[in-house]
């Protein structure tokens, strides 16, 4: 967890993501799923979810609590980063410029 109590992502070229309690230094859980090297993620500023930008032209929302994905958007490139600028909504940037804007629905994502 972060000082804030919030968990920290890291990202890896092994198709996953680990995440961390910063205090101890120990990985909580391994994320699997993304289909190719992750090149970016973040964690939702409440500390629920985070989203993963992999090269294979995905962005996945993971639920950190349980660590399954919660919902995959498709790109037309690989995005090589991430972020979240609210609870739910996602801005992404990709190989080609293109910045994607996405809003979680909030059905099911609670």
């Amino acid at each position: 967890m972060t000082p804030d109590g919030k968990p920290a992502v890291s990202t890896s070229d092994d198709e996953t993501l680990k995440v961390w309690d910063l205090e101890t230094g120990h990985a909580l859980r391994t994320l699997e799923g993304d289909g190719s090297v992750v090149n970016g993620a973040a964690v939702t500023p409440d500390g629920k979810r985070a989203v993963s930008a992999s090269d294979d032209k995905t962005l996945k929302v993971w639920d950190l609590e349980t660590g399954r994905q919660v919902v995959t958007f498709h790109c037309d490139a690989s995005p090589l980063g991430c972020t979240f600028a609210s609870n739910r909504k996602i801005i992404a940037g990709d190989r080609i410029g293109r910045l994607h804007f996405l809003m979680l629905e909030e059905h099911g994502l609670t």
